[in-house]
């Protein structure tokens, strides 16, 4: 089971968007062909819902719905609630797999719970949704409360339910204790269905999953790139490779060519870098730059190993020193398996015939940007326009903006000095909003810019700012091959959502 939209999205830092989610959603299933996603975390915010929403109705159409899963609390019935208008039919039940987390946490006793959670399974199958029922903490649980554990597996048995997750929550496990508390728990319950799900805060997430399946585990849980909270979850790649060529009587169906063309979408979509030398996906790990490795190559390929790269969709390359019309774009989204309908792909062709007339060339790298940037834009009623700016930046003179705005038809306009061009182009609109508006602007509170992978100066940018709101942060995002002009595309997003 990937869990790259929900575990993994708890990385610092990271927020899909609706469309980035449903993106990533497909190609999890279609192109690499996992077993099981889980996308989202119940109640979060409207645009989670939105997002499973989404996901959940492109899966009923292509018959992948039964292989969605969300994670749910025993909240009364409200996250079922939740599932229901989301239109996901699995649900994984967070409970408590440690005395330590009920006793100080939920300050229940286990009778108390475990009839919360009866109860929760019981509401969930009532209204079709299958449950699985994750352990939270179960690790330190197996280590220092192994009678609450088996107690409360006495009590799943009796369940009607098709899984129990099993995690290691903080990250603590060696692999010699996976080994053994997996056996275990599969010995004394062996015809239970038992996921392992690995975290990596000692970079034991590989090794620890190796040994769970060694140990008889029948599910495991795995991220794009190793995405997660803290140091992260165990990652697919890696994951695959070592099953694929140390534990040869288990048999998966992922398919590995698959691997880093997902790889780098997700991490152009999070924004969250691969290390250059991460196993498997990394930038250099297929690389050769010592002159003797290259020339050994050539004599009977004396430095190569079973991860050939071409397993992974890739080529080997050698290292010098210390690299439109419809028809063109839709070739281009083949390459990285991206699909759109006619409506879309229209809106992103218009897109890069408008960037093409600003910047001379639109990369393969940029597409994820593009459409990302256009398919997001298309949920936002746009009542207020940026509709002209000079901007002006002079050596030994302040900055300076003259900003023309238009809300619902009125035009307004205001000039002003900052530090920056974009300083300068706030303290306009904060002018206009002061003279002319009730409304207080949101306070930008991070702002961040990135580029495709490889770009050069010439490269689009997007730029992705936080705002404060009166009641909750939200993120909006630019698009444009200049980096005050994407700032501004942002701002304007976040005028038409206020």
């Amino acid at each position: 089971m990937d869990t790259t939209l929900r575990d993994g999205e708890q990385t610092s830092g990271v927020s899909f968007s609706v469309s980035e989610k449903l993106t990533i959603a497909k190609l999890l299933l279609e192109e690499l062909k996992v077993d099981r996603i889980e996308i989202a975390s119940a109640r979060v915010s409207k645009g989670e819902l939105e997002a499973v929403n989404k996901i959940t109705s492109w899966a009923k159409e292509h018959h992948f719905l039964n292989q969605i899963e969300v994670l749910t609390f025993v909240d009364g019935g409200k996250s079922i609630d939740w599932m229901l208008e989301a239109g996901a039919k699995v649900q994984n039940l967070l409970t408590k797999g440690s005395l330590n987390h009920l006793t100080h946490q939920l300050k229940k006793t286990p009778k108390e719970h475990f009839a919360d959670i009866e109860a929760t399974i019981a509401l969930a199958a009532s209204n079709g949704i299958a449950t699985n029922v994750y352990l939270e903490d179960w690790s330190n649980g197996m280590r220092n409360s192994k009678e609450y554990v088996f107690s409360y597996l006495d009590f799943l048995t009796t369940q009607k339910i098709e899984r129990i997750l099993l995690p290691d929550t903080l990250g603590i496990l060696t692999h010699t204790e996976t080994f053994e508390f997996i056996s275990e728990v599969k010995n004394k319950y062996p015809n239970m269905h038992f996921d392992f799900h690995g975290h990596n805060d000692y970079d034991l997430g590989v090794a620890n999953v190796m040994e769970a399946v060694k140990a008889g585990a029948n599910g495991l849980h795995l991220t794009i790139n190793g995405m997660g909270e803290r140091a992260g979850n165990a990652p697919m790649a890696s994951v695959i490779a070592v099953i694929n060529d140390f534990l040869s009587d288990v048999k998966i169906a992922v398919n590995e060519k698959a691997l880093h063309k997902v790889s780098k979408l997700v991490e152009t979509f999070s924004g969250f870098r691969i290390p250059v030398n991460k196993p498997v996906v990394g930038a250099n790990v297929f690389t050769q730059t010592a002159g003797i490795h290259a020339d050994g190559d050539n004599k009977h390929n004396l430095y190569f190993n079973d991860l050939m790269p071409e397993r992974f969709g890739r080529k080997r390359k050698y290292a010098l020193g210390k690299t439109s019309g419809k028809a063109n774009i839709q070739k281009n989204l083949q390459d990285l398996g991206l699909s759109l309908n006619d409506e879309e792909l229209k809106k992103v062709t218009q897109r890069i015939i408008e960037l093409g007339d600003k910047k001379e060339v639109v990369s393969q790298e940029d597409l994820p940007y593009i459409i990302s940037d256009v398919l997001d834009s298309d949920t936002i009623e746009k009542r207020v326009v940026v509709e002209n700016y000079v901007l002006g930046h002079a050596k030994g003179m302040k900055p300076s903006t003259t900003l023309q705005l238009i809300v619902e038809g009125v035009h307004y306009e205001a000039h002003a000095q900052g530090d920056g061009q974009f300083d300068a182009f706030m303290n306009a609109l904060k002018k206009l909003y002061k003279t002319h508006s009730k409304k207080e602007l949101p306070k930008l509170i991070d702002y961040a810019v990135r580029i495709p992978p490889g770009s050069h100066s010439d490269a689009l940018c997007e730029t992705i700012i936080t705002w404060q709101g009166e009641e909750k942060e939200f993120i909006t995002r630019g698009l444009d091959s200049d980096q005050t002009v994407s700032a501004i595309k942002a701002t304007e997003k976040m005028l038409n959502i206020i």
